[in-house]
């Protein structure tokens, strides 16, 4: 099993050192629901990119759709309207943004189940749908077989997966090294992912695409406060890490999220199992 331990093994080298975790009171692990709900409503308004067109593929006749680690909805409510989605459960682990999701949900019309637990341990308790789509989860999952495996099992026509090509936080890794001295991980990678998902049984089709950049946050001084404290940084760092996010060269006016890894993705599909 030796790409799916590999899969694990990496990403538990990205937990903070403990040293540096106990010098600051907040979590590192951190992204504003904000930055969710702007990413769903971009995606609803004018949706693009492979994973979305695969998904409206699968609802070219009337059906409905299972969006795990749903947020506020950028993955699954942008099909509204553009295909026969009859209905939709959404699985995530935030209250907020699953209120957040409803509200959307409810404004365009279409029945929303929202389920508040992890994937796959909801599982159980889920009616199969026709299509299942997973944007941005499978690098908080270190199990993958058992993850990948349920959602296939309720998907009855149809799995859309969309990942970054690589792990979501190693934009932050020139900055750990400066503030830290450390050097942070580069694995896993979107064909970790595949492999690992190979060795589990599941050969997907593999589509690669960039998205255009976009502003992710509110404004510059979000961008600093997140990346502040995904650096395990004090508030009084603040002026320094806008200094040198201005260095490496990101712009004030677009300010991008730094935990997601750039743009360049894979939409990974292949065919359900629920009957």
């Amino acid at each position: 099993m030796g790409a799916l331990r590999d899969w694990a093994a990496w990403l538990d080298d990205w937990a903070v050192p403990p040293a540096i975790l106990a010098s600051v009171d907040e979590s590192p692990w951190v992204l504003p629901r904000e930055v969710f709900s702007r990413r769903a409503d971009r995606q609803i308004a004018e949706p693009t990119g492979p994973t979305h067109f695969e998904a409206v593929a699968a609802l070219a006749r009337p059906g409905t759709v299972l969006d795990v680690g749903s947020g506020a909805g950028a993955t699954s409510l942008a099909l509204i309207g553009r295909a026969s989605v009859t209905a939709i459960t959404a699985v995530d682990n935030d209250d907020e943004l699953l209120a957040a999701f409803a509200e959307r949900a409810g404004r365009l019309g279409v029945a929303a189940r929202p389920v508040h637990g992890w994937w796959p341990d909801v599982a159980v308790d889920i009616e199969p749908a026709d299509v299942a789509v997973c944007g941005h989860v499978l690098y908080n999952i270190r199990d993958l077989a058992p993850f990948v495996a349920a959602l296939t099992a309720n998907a009855r026509r149809r799995v859309v997966v969309e990942l970054t090509e690589r792990h979501p936080l190693t934009t932050l890794n020139p900055l750990w090294e400066r503030f830290h001295g450390i050097s942070r991980p580069t694995r896993p990678t979107a064909d970790d992912a595949v492999a690992a998902l190979a060795e589990a049984g599941f050969h997907p089709l593999v589509t690669r695409w960039s998205r255009p950049a976009e502003s992710d946050y509110g404004d510059f001084a979000e961008l600093v406060e997140t990346t502040r404290r995904r650096l395990c940084l004090p508030a009084a760092a603040a002026p320094e890490v806008e200094v040198a996010l201005r260095e490496v060269g990101h712009d004030p006016a677009v300010p991008p999220d730094l935990g997601s890894s750039g743009r360049q993705l894979m939409t990974l599909t292949w065919d359900g199992t629920a009957t």
